[in-house]
């Protein structure tokens, strides 16, 4: 999603510096015509708005505090806007820990996925300043199809992201053990996806993702990992808040069941392949695996 957003904003005109970790998004970026380096340091000390696109809370806490990181090199008045699905707990703390460096952050996860953010139509919930937003306009306009302004302090654009997750968490685990549990019984899952995407049991999800599965197609636009990640975030916060969350809970265990059956690099739908080694379903096979 990094190097999707990087590169619809330089085509809608910003002058935008990149920084991955992964050579071949730096080199896929320079190709459409961007520029890289290869710290966040040096990316802070070209730029006053950075974006965050990464994976998880120790990389957003490397990329923003570690020995190269963005916090020691950014001027006083420069604006982080934190993409990354966090802990609330953890995006309150961070927007403290920058202001004490004179730095604006805007807490803007995104919704989307790989395809949504090279179009820069992404799904922006922030929170933050009225000085961060304005800073923010003409990045947000760029990357963004919608920016839901959700309070005027870091933490509240991520609690809204966790609720974002649970749902998107268990709607796919239900897809799939929906799906499963067709097959089982006998029937063909095409009509199962025909019918259901007619019907009131439908989810965006379930009309998302239960294609892949009808493709045996598992490459990953969003991965197996990155639910077990979410919502674990989900059940801490929950466990900070003495609140329970049995039914994200249960889909964790499926996501993490999938993890440990050596899919959690695979799509996330994926966790389907659960119950294929648990009831022996037949899945559909790829196109390219017909044969093998």
């Amino acid at each position: 999603m990094g190097l999707g957003t990087a590169t619809a904003l330089h085509e809608r005109g910003l002058t935008v510096v990149g920084c991955d970790v992964a050579e071949s998004a730096c080199r896929a970026f320079e190709n459409s015509g961007g520029r890289c380096v290869t710290t966040p340091a040096e990316l802070a000390a070209q730029c006053d708005v950075v974006l965050i696109v990464v994976v998880n809370a120790v990389q957003v806490e490397q990329v923003l505090f570690g020995e190269s990181g963005l916090a020691h090199a950014l001027a006083p008045g420069a604006l982080v806007i934190q993409c990354a699905t966090v802990a609330p707990s953890l995006a309150e703390g961070l927007g403290a820990r920058l202001a004490e460096r004179g730095l604006l952050m805007l807490d803007a996860p995104i919704s989307g996925g790989a395809a949504k953010a090279r179009a820069g139509r992404l799904s922006v919930m922030a929170s933050g300043s009225a000085e961060a937003f304005d800073k923010a306009g003409p990045v947000l306009d760029a990357m963004a199809e919608i920016v839901h302004r959700l309070g005027d302090a870091p933490g509240i654009g991520s609690s809204m992201k966790l609720v974002n997750q649970l749902l998107a968490g268990v709607h796919i685990a239900a897809a799939a053990e929906a799906v499963a549990l067709g097959v089982r019984m006998g029937l063909e899952p095409r009509r199962v996806y025909e019918v259901i995407t007619q019907s009131a049991g439908n989810s965006w999800m379930f009309e998302n993702r239960v294609p892949h599965i009808l493709e045996g197609d598992y490459t990953p636009l969003s991965a197996v990992d990155i639910f077990v990640k979410d919502l674990n975030i989900v059940h801490e916060t929950g466990r900070e808040l003495a609140m329970a969350t049995p039914i994200a809970a249960s889909a964790l265990q499926q996501f993490t069941a999938a993890k440990g059956a050596g899919f959690g690099r695979e799509d996330d739908s994926a966790v389907i392949k659960v119950y294929q080694r648990l009831s022996g379903i037949a899945l559909p096979e790829a196109a390219n695996d017909e044969g093998a």
